[in-house]
């Protein structure tokens, strides 16, 4: 997508939050459509499981629609929808002892110093091929990817969404392409 592209598409969001926030149900209903599938898809890959991701999403979109009105900056809705998905996401992760032990191990291994360069993103050539591969990684990984190549956030944004610093998320970045490789080189060997 081009930068004009993107740039229309952004004023035509920043003018749905604005009327959502307003009351309008049809800008809110848009919001919805255009959100839903890549937030479903984003909470899966946090959950690893299917039935709880839409129970999430569903938790996602009434903590919206009650704190729509309250958003300050309406340019901010996309980093601040994520972020709320985030967090219910990993409210149910945390609920489950045996994920909240391999999340604490996965956070104390990460080196918080940057990565010496962030690679380009993968084709999606073989798009199952790398869903399926994703399903292997920690959620960590499987968050930062998503954000950064399926979401197209800048670093900077999936530093707001995930609440750590930018450095961590090149770390992060680093680590899970490098492990998605890997687990895509097993899997077409098998």
């Amino acid at each position: 997508m081009n930068d004009s592209h993107r740039d229309l598409d952004r004023l035509r969001e920043l003018l749905l939050v604005r009327e959502a926030q307003q009351g309008q149900a049809e800008a809110f209903r848009t919001l919805v459509d255009a959100y839903e599938r890549r937030l479903l898809y984003f909470i899966r890959r946090i959950l690893g499981e299917e039935d709880r991701s839409l129970d999430v999403l569903q938790d996602v979109w009434l903590t919206v629609i009650k704190r729509l009105s309250s958003l300050q900056s309406a340019e901010a809705f996309r980093v601040w929808l994520y972020r709320i998905a985030r967090d219910k996401a990993v409210d149910v992760v945390r609920g489950r002892q045996r994920e909240r032990e391999v999340l604490a191990d996965i956070a104390e291994s990460l080196p918080d110093e940057p990565a010496d360069q962030i690679e380009p993103g993968f084709t999606t050539e073989n798009f199952e091929l790398i869903h399926h591969a994703l399903g292997h990684l920690s959620a960590a990984h499987r968050e930062v990817l998503t954000l950064r190549f399926l979401e197209d956030m800048s670093l900077e944004e999936v530093s707001q969404v995930i609440n750590c610093p930018i450095g961590t998320v090149k770390s992060r970045l680093h680590h899970a392409q490098r492990l998605l490789r890997d687990k895509i080189e097993e899997l077409n060997h098998d």
